[in-house]
């Protein structure tokens, strides 16, 4: 695979993961770290921006639904939200739980700005460790 097909993929799969769709670009990455496809730095910028705005389609289907009515029972993601504001996002990365906050980020109107900026930072530094393992282990076995 040529490494400009490898990073189209990468993005694409990355994208869809961060969306409401199954994924796991994690093990795309992998594969092409593993592969040699290209370097580290290229792969975790690619899955990173991809995730991200993966992320930020979750934000985007969440301002589509009506504004929040006050209501006493709320979800563990909104009470995050609602406690932590947009950093709560740096855990926009965790499977299922990460959807849930950024389409509820969405719903509670944060702003455009701090939460892109704590989507990126939490789907980068996720990347940043599968990467690190991963050539750990490359290192170990060879």
């Amino acid at each position: 695979m040529s490494a400009f097909w490898g990073l189209v993929s990468l993005f694409w799969s990355s994208f869809l993961s961060a969306t409401l769709l199954p994924g796991s670009s994690e093990v795309l990455l992998v594969s092409l770290l593993v592969a040699k496809v290209t370097g580290a730095v290229p792969l975790i910028v690619v899955a990173t921006i991809g995730n991200t705005l993966g992320g930020m389609t979750n934000l985007v289907l969440g301002r589509i639904l009506p504004q929040p009515k006050p209501r006493t029972g709320t979800s563990t993601a909104l009470r995050w939200l609602q406690r932590y504001g947009p950093a709560a996002l740096l855990l926009s990365w965790v499977p299922v739980i990460g959807d849930v906050l950024c389409v509820a980020a969405g719903w509670l109107r944060m702003p455009w700005l701090y939460s892109t900026l704590f989507i990126c930072i939490g789907k980068a530094l996720r990347y940043i460790v599968v990467a690190i393992v991963a050539l750990q282990g490359m290192t170990l076995w060879s």
